[in-house]
């Protein structure tokens, strides 16, 4: 699934091709995604674009008169690509504007074009997200408050969107690998030193991964069809059964909350 990096390396990618556009027409090819599609060649004909933000694993295309948000679910991308380029199989919405068309694939349709009027913040499908990763408001003294007298592990806490959004599988394993903390751990066991260390790396290695364009996933192509970079650097996930790159110990696995968690035995307490 393309994790918060990915979304945002879209966003960026998109954003300066589409912002101050005049959408010229909207083709829906597939109208069942996760959700109905709605009918948006009525709805953005002749609009301007005014802003592309992001809010979680969303990306919010502003209009004066609403918001489109864009999911792009567990395999979906969003391209730029000449009008006229003829789609290919899983090329569900094209939006036109000119000189190109911004084209979502989604293979597995479990992404989603929602419209919304007014905040889109208070759309259902935003408004109790708890705060953004990379924001002020997600600090070792926040993430104490949230993991008092819970026993879940604090890998669970971590991908919990109503806690933070957008710290998937990947990054979460690579920031309690980072920060020395075992997956598994009751959230209130870790003390607040620790959990201080767990957001500024979490902060770390999203910023990274940001920078570099993106983890590569099997699924995922950025908006200009090349993979994401961070790959090379990751320390701990998909590396189950390999040594760790800190003290040569081999990294194990175990499932938490149904996904795979790699960690260092030795590493992480």
């Amino acid at each position: 699934m393309p994790e918060l990096p990915e979304v945002e390396t879209t966003r960026r990618g998109i954003a300066p091709h589409i912002l101050g556009q005049v959408i010229n027409g909207a083709v829906v090819r597939q109208a069942q995604l996760r959700w109905p599609v709605p009918e948006l060649d009525h709805l953005l004909r002749g609009r301007q674009v005014q802003a592309v933000e992001r809010r979680a694993k969303y990306i919010l295309i502003r209009f004066a008169h609403g918001t489109l948000i864009v999911h792009l679910g567990m395999s979906g991308s969003l391209r730029l690509v000449p009008i006229g380029t003829a789609p290919r199989t899983h090329d569900h919405v094209d939006l036109l504007c000119a000189g190109n068309c911004l084209r979502l694939h989604d293979p597995r349709r479990f992404g989603a074009m929602l419209w919304a009027e007014g905040d889109p913040l208070a759309h259902p499908r935003l408004r109790n997200l708890g705060p953004e990763p990379l924001s002020d408001a997600f600090d070792g003294v926040y993430l104490q408050r949230m993991a008092r007298g819970r026993k879940l592990p604090i890998k669970a806490l971590l991908m919990d969107g109503k806690v933070v959004v957008g710290v998937g599988n990947i990054y979460a394993t690579e920031a309690l690998f980072s920060a020395g903390i075992h997956p598994a751990r009751a959230s209130q066991r870790v003390s607040g030193q620790r959990l201080e260390r767990l957001t500024h790396e979490v902060k770390l290695v999203l910023a990274n991964a940001i920078e570099r364009g993106g983890t590569t996933l099997r699924d995922f192509l950025n908006e200009s069809g090349q993979p994401g970079y961070f790959a090379q650097e990751l320390l701990a996930y998909g590396r189950a059964g390999l040594p760790c790159k800190h003290c040569g110990t081999l990294l194990k696995t175990r499932q938490i909350g149904q996904r795979a968690s790699a960690y260092c035995p030795s590493c992480q307490r």
